[in-house]
């Protein structure tokens, strides 16, 4: 005669002999994470049913200007047509390339005297060095007291054509701007102007990651 064996009343299983769905699942589960950052500063944060890993703190994918910036320098020409606005992305693209907390913006003393969004002197100077246009803004902006007041730094392109600007329209800040010697046309060709103020962005580059 065969024994028969009756299952044990459900009184009798071990608390640890079954565990809550829930709970199993969690511990199954992996710790997820919103970025693929490497950086060891990375902090991890809880949320119900997941680990997130805080953003690191400084990502600049496909070179674009650093997320968390501290400062900002602005470059300063007549127009903000030209010159200024080449500054302004020579500088931005080189600076997030690099991951360095600075950012450049730009504006002009007499934006009147200029047409146009861009001087196609300066898109085509870009383009021959594949730094993309949203480096710079999109239209040209008159120069304000409150842009010279949130400026870390200040350079104007050149002393001699700006400085008597500068007197007229700001006259308490001509002391607190840095002067370039960059003509305007027609006394300075594009093929001069443009790499001489490249030259002079990537030195204030160098300086500022120092």
């Amino acid at each position: 005669m065969e024994a028969v064996f009756s299952p044990a009343p459900k009184s009798v299983i071990g608390k640890n002999d079954r565990i809550p769905r829930a709970r199993r699942a969690r511990r199954l589960r992996r710790p997820e994470t919103t970025h693929r950052g490497s950086e060891e500063s990375s902090q991890l944060k809880t949320i119900p049913g997941r680990w997130i890993r805080s953003p690191p703190r400084c990502v600049p994918p496909d070179f674009k200007v650093c997320q968390q910036v501290a400062k900002t320098v602005l470059f300063i020409c007549t127009g903000n047509f030209y010159r200024s606005r080449f500054a302004e992305a020579v500088f931005n693209y080189h600076a997030s390339k690099e991951g360095l907390p600075w950012r450049a913006i730009s504006r002009g003393l007499a934006i009147h005297w200029a047409t146009g969004p861009l001087s196609p002197y300066t898109a085509g100077a870009l383009a021959v060095r594949r730094i993309p246009l949203h480096h710079t803004g999109p239209d040209r902006i008159q120069l304000t007291e409150d842009d010279l007041k949130s400026a870390n730094l200040r350079v104007v392109m050149d002393r001699s054509e700006h400085f008597a600007m500068m007197m007229e329209h700001f006259p308490l800040w001509t002391a607190q701007v840095e002067y370039w010697d960059v003509p305007d046309l027609p006394i300075n060709q594009p093929e001069v102007a443009l790499p001489a103020i490249e030259g002079k962005v990537l030195e204030l580059l160098e300086r500022l990651s120092k």
